[in-house]
């Protein structure tokens, strides 16, 4: 069922005579159309006639158009003005730079910049360490897209992804702190992406790679984490595996099952359902099967992709083969990173007692939630409109607040389980509902306990520059 969405919220500025029953007879409209008021602002008042400013939140674009054209057919009720509230937080961007310190006077200049910069410079000549300590690059991260894989948009390039990469480094920056700047590149060829990011390293202290299609995002990641001094982390890959990890962990314990017993099905055989795997094979889950689009990946049968080659050969251990359908007869779990309406009402009733569903799959998630409710022990999706949502932003903006406090050098598998373990704990068990196993996105501890958990393990496992771990002081 489509639900009203801020995602689609108009303000819509009336005038009308300022009489008896006015008011009521817009809200009707609006109620009559299906629009959900939110807010209802006065103007102004000038003749005997009224402005105000309503703000009502639409199922889509032409939803919202409907509710207008009701509008307009009331009798002396005048349709000023239209704003869409999304495209009115966009303009100018969603993000600037600003300076630190202010530049006043011939002092403050010739410290900042010539002659007194020129000492900075040569200092960092002497000993490139510094450039953490010296330059905006000890709190700086790249987040880095080719537009190729954009959100559930698919290939709409560069210039479209922008607005995706702003949104980005604002969570950074509201969450933990961290500054991060969108970098959108005119090319999708992977060598070409491989020595961009590399030239551009040395003013970052970390790289986020985002909406990058499959393969080359995999290759491109680890041929820049092999590379580079500073920590590369394909957020797609890596942020939803530790997500869904701390999501799984804190279900396993409501219905009482253990990781080494459970059999996984995932469906979506590509970077995020890969990543998801090894992750969940490294914390101890040793029955998996992962499905794409032709059925179930299983040994004896090659794949053109060295990836599903991969999962073929080391998941599947019964070498179950054919649909979806059967590969989740008797599963405990599903986890869809994959389309939508992939999964069927008859497919959670043929899985195992308590089944747990992650259908993530955005917008629309592979099973509408409501009608597996009914089936599912626990449901998670990756949408804001329903309980259990499975969003990165619970982990990327920690993650890397711990990185960069500790000037680590990768992201390895310690660091990436370290955080899902954090994430889950937020939660006690004895607080855990089955529409409450991952915390909010708004949870404000979530990026606090990330970061000290990344860090602490990166220092633990040697990929850290600096030993002693950075103070988290965001309120």
């Amino acid at each position: 069922m489509v639900q009203h969405s801020p995602t689609y919220a108009i303000t819509i500025r009336l005038r009308y005579a300022d009489a008896p029953g006015a008011m009521g007879r817009i809200t009707t409209a609006i109620g009559e159309a299906d629009g959900a008021i939110g807010a209802v602002d006065i103007v102004g008042i000038a003749g005997h006639k009224i402005s105000r400013d309503f703000t009502v939140n639409a199922k889509g674009v032409e939803h919202g158009k409907q509710i207008v054209e009701e509008l307009r057919k009331l009798d002396d009720v005048e349709v000023v003005n239209i704003s869409d509230r999304v495209f009115l937080m966009h303009l100018g961007g969603k993000i600037e730079v600003i300076s630190k310190t202010p530049i006043k006077t011939r002092d403050d200049l010739s410290m900042a910049y010539t002659p007194g910069v020129a000492r900075v410079c040569k200092s960092i000549e002497a000993d490139p360490e510094a450039s953490f300590a010296l330059t905006i690059r000890q709190n700086t991260v790249a987040v880095v897209s080719d537009g190729s894989a954009v959100l559930g948009l698919g290939n709409i390039g560069p210039r479209a992804a922008m607005p995706v990469m702003e949104g980005k480094a604002m969570l950074f920056k509201e969450f933990a702190g961290v500054d991060a700047f969108p970098i959108c590149l005119d090319t999708q060829d992977t060598d070409k992406i491989v020595e961009i990011v590399r030239c551009l390293a040395p003013t970052f202290g970390g790289i986020n790679l985002e909406d990058i299609s499959a393969p080359r995002c995999i290759e491109i990641e680890e041929r820049l984490d092999a590379e580079l001094e500073i920590p590369v982390f394909h957020d797609d890959q890596h942020g939803t595996a530790i997500v869904v990890l701390a999501g799984l962990t804190n279900a396993l314990r409501r219905v009482e099952k253990n990781m080494s017993d459970i059999r996984v099905v995932i469906n979506g055989a590509g970077a995020a359902g890969t990543a998801i795997c090894k992750l969940l094979m490294t914390s101890g889950v040793q029955n998996i099967i992962t499905c794409d689009r032709n059925g179930a990946l299983h040994r004896g049968e090659p794949e053109a992709d060295p990836t599903k080659q991969w999962l073929a050969e080391n998941t599947n251990p019964e070498a179950i083969s054919g649909p979806l359908s059967k590969a989740i007869q008797g599963a405990d779990v599903f986890i869809g990173v994959s389309g939508a309406n992939t999964l069927t009402v008859a497919d959670i009733q043929s899985m195992s007692s308590d089944p747990i569903v992650f259908a993530l799959a955005n917008p629309d998630p592979e099973i509408d939630p409501n009608l597996a409710e009914p089936y599912a022990r626990i449901i998670a999706t990756g949408r804001s409109d329903f309980p259990n949502q499975i969003n990165n932003v619970l982990c990327f903006p920690g993650l890397f607040r711990g990185v960069l406090d500790v000037r680590a050098t990768t992201i390895n598998t310690e660091m990436k389980i370290a955080a899902a373990e954090a994430i889950a704990a937020v939660i006690p068990p004895s607080d855990l509902l089955d529409d409450y196993i991952i915390p909010s996105v708004f949870d404000r501890r979530v990026a606090k306990v990330v970061a000290s958990a990344v860090a602490a393990a990166a220092i633990e496992t040697g990929v850290a520059r600096r030993k002693t771990k950075a103070a988290f002081t965001l309120s």
